[in-house]
Formats: structure tokens, C-alpha cells, sequence
């Protein structure tokens, strides 16, 4: 069996109110997510899990706030001995802007994305200005896009879960490791997602939906379903993996 190692690598920022996080929870309180990209190390494949943003804004409060160093796509790959042509699969969580801004600099890789990503990210609601077609624009009239109806296996040791709950192309990826199953969240939480502070369980819920969501209850029942399936939860924008090097 295919084990691999995750790599979290920090290519970005957003400074935002917590709310957008934490449905119904938290708002008012300024907080800093990373925007990662994860390098999944193992097998006769380099693959990565997003691309991150192109031009990371870079500074010591926003390093600080998500306590590790905040890398350009090309730096953080280089920090493994890859360069972005070296890449042979990129799976997408989902298509928002800042997890598809490199994507072009991949020019060998597939890309595994829900095809309802592709159908979104060309004729985006008016409320998700988050997909911007221009970043996909390359690798889909190079015939790059491998488009997913489904969950599906990617390469022995790592499959994706179809989990429409940030977006409705969600896509969470479950990775073979050595300390057990892990899943890269298809959708934009925090680890306080999955495990409430004390006053939210006494109001008897066991996981909190993002603050942007496709359908709260629904979203509610699918965080669930992720967090009894994975041995080792790894939430999209969880500042504590920032200063990991592996997890």
C-alpha cells in the first residue's frame, strides 16, 4: 500500500471577521487564516493539493498571526527540491481564486477538479466572487482539466470524497499516511469546526459549518460523515499546520 507524507506550505493570507469561518459564531473578531498548498510526498508521482495565490502578500504581522513563514509558489515548492514543471497531478479542493492562482505554472500536471467547479467557475452566482476563470483559463485549453463527477480514486493511497460544502464542487482528499487516513477538507474550515469550544457542544452541536456555505444543514451532515472517516483531520485553513513542516 502507497503511504504518503503531507507537506503543508503557507502561499498566502486572508485577514477577515472570524464569522467566515465559524457559522453563527464569532463574528466581530478579526482573524488571519493561511492559504495553503500541500505537497504529498510518496509514490512515483509528485502531487500537490492547490496552488495557492500568485502574489502572497508578505509580512512579519501576517507571519506572526499565522505563526510560519509565507512562501511565493516557486519558493515553497523549491523548499521539497520541485520546481512547478516537475508537478505531475494537482487536485483541487475547490476553485476560489486562492486555491488556483499557480495553477499555470504546472504546465505538466492534471488537474482533478468537480466538475461543478468548472461549470461555477465559468458562470459564477453574483453572491461568489471568489472564481475567477482567468486562473484556469491555461491549463483547461491545454487539455490539462481532468473534470470528476464523483468521488474517485487518484492514485493508490489517495482518493477524493465529493463534500459540496463550501462550494458545490467540494472535493476532500483522503490521503494514505503512516500515522493513519488523512483528509485535506474539501471546504474552508478551521480545526474549531470540527471541535467546538465547550459553550457551542452545550448547545449540542458537534461540528460548526463554515460561515460560507451551499446549505448549512446539509453542511452540517457532511462535516460530520468527513470527521468519522479520517484518522487525522487536516481543516483547509487551520493555522497550527503553518509552522509544520510535515504533518
Amino acid at each position: 500500500m502507497n503511504t504518503f507524507t503531507i507537506h503543508p506550505i503557507v502561499m498566502g493570507t486572508k485577514i477577515f471577521d472570524k464569522g467566515m469561518m465559524t457559522y453563527q459564531h464569532h463574528y466581530g473578531r478579526q482573524y488571519t487564516i493561511p492559504i495553503y498548498c500541500w505537497y504529498l510526498e510518496g509514490g512515483d508521482r509528485k502531487i500537490l493539493v492547490d496552488t495557492g495565490e500568485m502574489h502572497p502578500i508578505r509580512s512579519q504581522d501576517r507571519e506572526e498571526a499565522v505563526g510560519g513563514k509565507i512562501y511565493t509558489f516557486e519558493e515553497g515548492l523549491a523548499r521539497w527540491d520541485l520546481a512547478p514543471e516537475e508537478i505531475d497531478v494537482v487536485i483541487h479542493t475547490h476553485l476560489h481564486n486562492d486555491h488556483c492562482e499557480n495553477d499555470y505554472k504546472c504546465t505538466n500536471a492534471t488537474f482533478y477538479t468537480h466538475q461543478k467547479e468548472i461549470a461555477r467557475i465559468h458562470d459564477p452566482h453574483p453572491l461568489d466572487f471568489r472564481y475567477l476563470e482567468d486562473y484556469i483559463e491555461d491549463v483547461e485549453e491545454n487539455g490539462q482539466i481532468q473534470a470528476l463527477d464523483g468521488d474517485a480514486e487518484i492514485v493508490p493511497g489517495i482518493r477524493v470524497m465529493h463534500t459540496p460544502v463550501h462550494t458545490e464542487g467540494g472535493l476532500t482528499v483522503f490521503v494514505d499516511t503512516p500515522g493513519g487516513k488523512a483528509a485535506i477538507t474539501g471546504f474552508c474550515v478551521i480545526m474549531e469546526n470540527f471541535y467546538p469550544p465547550v459553550e457551542i457542544k452545550a448547545m449540542e452541536m458537534d461540528v460548526i459549518p463554515p460561515g460560507t456555505h451551499v446549505n448549512v444543514y446539509e453542511a452540517y451532515d457532511i462535516m460530520l460523515k468527513v470527521k468519522e472517516s479520517a484518522d487525522i483531520l487536516i481543516p483547509l485553513h487551520e493555522p497550527r499546520f503553518a509552522a509544520m513542516d510535515s504533518i
